[in-house]
C-alpha cells in the first residue's frame, strides 16, 4: 500500500523562510555565540576565551550576524588601549531568543551529562526555570507536532512542472 502524496509537494519551496533562516542560524558556532551574547559575553576575546571558538571563525561569524542585522557593534576602549568593539544584540536578534532558549531545553533533555545541564534559565521576578512552549494565536498549549497543521499561506507558490514529470 502507497503512502497519499502529500499536499505540500504542491508548494514550491524557492522562497522558504525556514531555509533562509537556517542559511544563519544553521552552524554550531553561530548559535553559540549568540548563547554567549545572549549570557552578557559581548567582547570578542571574552567570546572567544568562553566559549573556545577559533579567532578565525569568529571574526566570520560575528561581521555575519551583524551584516543580517542579528548583532550592531558598538565601540568601547579601555584606558591606554586602542578602541575595540563589542557586540550587542538588534530587535531582531532579541528575537532569536526562543530559538537558542528551545536548542538549550532540546539538549538539556537529551544531551546533558549524568549530573544535569550546566545551565537553567530562571524567570528574574520568580526564578522558575524558563522555557519554550508552543500555542496557536489563539492561546490554546500544543502538545505535540501531530496537532499542527501546515497549510500554504500567503507567499505560497505553486510548483511549477515541466515535461511529463
Amino acid at each position: 500500500m502507497s503512502q497519499a502524496r502529500p499536499a505540500a509537494m504542491d508548494w514550491s519551496t524557492d522562497n522558504d523562510t525556514v531555509g533562509r533562516a537556517m542559511e544563519i542560524l544553521g552552524e554550531r558556532w553561530t548559535v553559540v555565540v549568540l548563547r554567549e551574547i545572549f549570557n552578557g559575553i559581548r567582547r570578542f576575546d571574552q567570546i572567544r576565551e568562553h566559549a573556545g571558538v577559533p579567532r578565525q571563525v569568529l571574526t566570520n561569524r560575528l561581521a555575519m550576524l551583524c551584516e543580517v542585522g542579528l548583532l550592531t557593534r558598538r565601540p568601547y576602549q579601555q584606558p591606554g588601549e586602542r578602541t575595540r568593539h563589542e557586540y550587542r544584540l538588534t530587535a531582531m536578534g532579541f528575537d532569536v531568543f526562543p530559538i537558542v532558549v528551545a536548542v538549550r531545553q532540546w539538549g538539556d533533555r537529551y544531551l546533558a551529562d549524568a549530573d544535569g545541564p550546566p545551565v537553567v534559565s530562571q524567570h528574574r521576578d520568580c526564578g522558575a526555570e524558563v522555557g519554550v512552549h508552543l500555542a496557536c494565536a489563539a492561546g490554546h498549549h500544543v502538545d505535540s507536532p501531530r496537532d499542527v497543521v501546515f497549510r500554504p499561506g500567503p507567499g505560497a507558490r505553486a510548483v511549477t512542472r515541466t515535461g511529463d514529470g
